[in-house]
């Protein structure tokens, strides 16, 4: 009997959601301050790390690694979670891949602009300089959206992001141009 009601404990603590963590709360207060960055990896693409197909085209979303129902739900998680956090949206830029484009549309924010840049990755490092460029000079005053890709986030802040998470960042204050860390967003459930 005390077997069976351990268990019973055990299962309803795994059922009470867990509060934010101190990282995820100063994420969110950036977020809602305006002036700051949020990298959002776009939402579920299977078959995951894989990258896409040979051959594929940017202007042709048959031939990529698009997003399942999965990433759908994401998606509109993280838009729904920018909005109860009261996130003021300035600008949404995304990569031009499909599974970026539908990650920030599905979002429903405001209007999205395909710009390469947010494509980059250290495999492109003109772009990538650019892309940090882009970040190190926004002043906001809200919030600038970045619907991105793993290895784009990696490159700019070392920080490997799940499907759907944010990492917030903001410029480095002073003469040293940079880019600082705020916190991480983990996927919406």
């Amino acid at each position: 009997m005390r077997r069976l009601a351990s268990v019973a404990v055990a299962l309803l603590l795994l059922a009470v959601p867990t509060a934010a963590t101190a990282d995820e709360q100063d994420a969110w207060t950036a977020l809602a301050n305006g002036n700051h960055v949020a990298l959002v990896r776009h939402g579920n693409a299977p078959p995951g790390y894989g990258g896409d197909p040979p051959g594929f085209k940017l202007d042709d979303c048959a031939t990529q690694r698009n997003m399942d129902e999965t990433g759908r739900a994401q998606a509109r998680a993280v838009g729904e979670a920018f909005r109860q956090h009261g996130v003021p949206v300035d600008k949404i830029l995304s990569s031009p891949y499909c599974r970026c484009l539908e990650t920030a549309r599905l979002m429903a924010l405001g209007p999205v602009e395909s710009v390469l840049v947010v494509a980059s990755s250290d495999r492109s490092p003109e772009r990538l300089a650019a892309l940090k460029q882009m970040i190190v000079d926004w002043r906001g005053p809200g919030t600038l959206v970045l619907v991105t890709h793993a290895l784009t986030v990696q490159a700019l802040v070392g920080i490997l992001p799940g499907q759907a998470e944010t990492v917030v960042v903001r410029p480095k204050p002073g003469d040293q141009p940079g880019i600082d860390v705020v916190g991480k967003i983990p996927t919406p459930r």
